[in-house]
């Protein structure tokens, strides 16, 4: 029988005026025709006549993993094969570190900028319940017991990792993948004896593809920052902080942590996105244009004010983001405010001048309410270190900390902030 290479395509005459176009990318078969689109399965588990007519019966049968559904006719959706429906997985995720609480004598370790996978005992899971097809030799070792982990190739390489795992067809790719163990779900005990039992395994079964993650203990607030700063500094993603003693919970929980450092850069706008659903009719994102050429589009960040009247094409904003892609292409950026704002026309009567907080403990707080949004920021000085306080009213919200090699550098990085707050339309109160 015929079949398509990785990264192939063909057409095929269906009943419609036009053929339809066939696909094999990175194992991942599809068919233009309804009755693949409109399959209620996950996409590596439908097929059509189309496929089976190029590929065979027998051929769509190993591909999918079960009796090839009889239904693959119209635009009615298949269901899901009998005991073979989508579970997802019980896993613990993390929160974000709000900066205040006290990390000292939690386990500390290096966030992966990897793919999440949760061994079962038999077969490796994605968060959503996908089924990834790692070959048999890439298994070999592990327990029949669920482990909670990420496959990891290296620093910086996460496309790469996500374009290997997401293939059906179990190639030698799998070879640059790790499995790396950061947890044993199923496991009653404190989180000390679970990576004992991981680190017991790994020496026992000696998985030729599968290791446990290095978890150290956090001494104090200045080890951490000077252990994210070594990590960040290697083209790692941040830390995880894991509380001594506790259990593995099933969803978000405070004794799992996050900590990251967001970058700050400078774009200049190139357009404007239309908004839809809420925002139709203002802004939905800006298109921007790095220095060096890369353009991709910032669509967080904004009040209502700033999308009803949107910086213009030609300005320059200040975003943040979180790492660089492999194209150079900032992730999840957000934006910050204008750069080039003209200045303000000077008041009548000009209001007490402001420009930062005092370096003691006094906090300035400041308030926004526009459409449903009801937001607070708050910000102190102590010494070097500069914390801010945000969220929305009535909540503790979340706090950042920084520090500046001096008093006059934290001034002037304080006055910066509360000049773009004001400017988004925050006032002060109190």
């Amino acid at each position: 029988m015929i079949d398509l290479n990785d990264g192939e395509s063909m057409e095929m005459q269906g009943s419609g005026s036009k053929p339809y176009v066939l696909k094999n990318v990175g194992g991942v078969y599809s068919c233009s025709c309804p009755a693949w689109r409109n399959q209620s399965v996950a996409i590596e588990k439908r097929t059509c006549k189309h496929l089976r007519k190029l590929r065979g019966d027998a051929a769509e049968e190993e591909r999918i993993g079960s009796d090839i559904p009889e239904r693959t006719k119209g635009s009615q959706a298949e269901p899901a094969e009998p005991g073979n429906e989508k579970k997802t997985p019980p896993l613990l995720l993390a929160e974000s570190w709000d900066g205040s609480a006290n990390l000292a004598g939690w386990w500390m370790s290096e966030k992966l900028d990897g793919v999440r996978a949760y061994w079962t005992g038999k077969e490796f899971l994605s968060r959503q319940g996908n089924l990834y097809h790692a070959p048999d030799w890439f298994c070999q070792g592990l327990p029949e017991v669920p482990l909670d982990g990420e496959f990891w190739i290296d620093r910086k390489k996460f496309q790469r990792t996500v374009g290997i795992v997401r293939r059906q067809d179990k190639n030698d790719l799998w070879k640059e993948v790790r499995f790396r163990i950061f947890d044993a779900p199923q496991a009653a005990d404190a989180f000390e004896k679970r990576l004992q039992a991981i680190l017991d395994v790994i020496k026992k079964n000696q998985p030729p593809y599968a290791l446990a993650h290095e978890h150290g203990l956090c001494t104090d607030l200045d080890h951490l920052r000077k252990e994210l700063a070594r990590i960040e500094a290697l083209g790692g993603e941040g830390l995880m902080l894991r509380r001594p003693g506790s259990k593995y919970e099933v969803g978000r929980s405070l004794t799992l942590l996050k900590v990251k450092t967001f970058h700050d850069a400078e774009a200049r706008v190139v357009g404007h996105e239309a908004g839809a659903g809420r925002h139709k009719g203002r802004l939905g994102a800006l298109l921007v244009e790095l220095a060096d050429g890369t353009k991709f589009s910032v669509g967080t960040g904004f009040s209502d004010a700033e999308r009803e009247k949107p910086p213009p094409v030609g300005s320059t904003i200040t975003f943040r983001y979180q790492e660089l892609t492999d194209r150079g292409v900032p992730r999840f950026p957000s934006y910050v405010g204008l750069r080039n704002e003209p200045p303000a026309a000077t008041p009548t009567t000009p209001p007490p001048e402001k420009k930062g907080v005092s370096s003691g403990n006094a906090t300035r707080r400041f308030e926004c309410t526009e459409g449903s949004s009801d937001k607070f920021w708050e910000i102190e000085m102590n010494g070097n270190d500069v914390t801010v306080r945000y969220g929305r009213r009535g909540t503790s919200g979340q706090t950042n900390t920084k520090t500046f090699p001096n008093d006059a550098a934290a001034q002037k990085h304080a006055a910066k902030l509360i000049e773009e707050k004001t400017g988004k339309g925050y006032v002060e109160v109190g």
